[in-house]
């Protein structure tokens, strides 16, 4: 009985090892077509709607609000999921009204930001699920491409 119970137990570990890996690792990366053009250009407006009175209407940042496009913005989330990045803005922004938006509108937003950093676009939207963006890399490099954009 102790004997089948250390076996146990040394599976148990084992397993929970190996789906720790597994979960660190992303297959997916922002540069292999996460959101669709159609998807950005509704950000684009929901963007102008809701953030540009601080991020600036070209993504360049006002004041205190951060460029959301450029080398900068690109460095800053290099290594973190979209999902990361994603529940980052729906959590906090509108900075006067954290949380206001829906789950697409975010969304559609994140998407006109990938677009405005040159990150290309894709046949499938970008999904509002945090669960589902977690399993999506944020690179500032192209890994395809070996280029990284400023």
């Amino acid at each position: 009985m102790r004997r089948l119970s250390a076996i146990l137990a040394a599976l148990i570990t084992a397993t929970s090892v190996a789906g720790i890996g597994v979960r660190g690792q992303t297959a997916t990366s922002v540069w292999d077509g996460v959101y669709t053009d159609a998807q950005a250009t509704r950000g684009r407006a929901e963007f102008s709607a809701h953030c540009a009175g601080c991020h600036g209407a070209t993504l360049d940042g006002t004041g205190e609000a951060p460029a959301l496009a450029g080398a900068q913005f690109l460095s800053d989330f290099n290594g973190l999921t979209v999902g990361a990045l994603y529940d980052r803005i729906r959590t906090s922004m509108p900075q006067d009204n954290p949380s206001s938006l829906s789950r697409e509108q975010y969304a559609n937003i994140l998407a006109f930001m990938f677009r405005s950093n040159a990150i290309p676009g894709g046949a499938k939207e970008l999904d509002r699920r945090s669960e589902y963006l977690k399993a999506i890399s944020f690179e500032a490099t192209n890994p395809h491409a070996g280029a990284t954009l400023h």
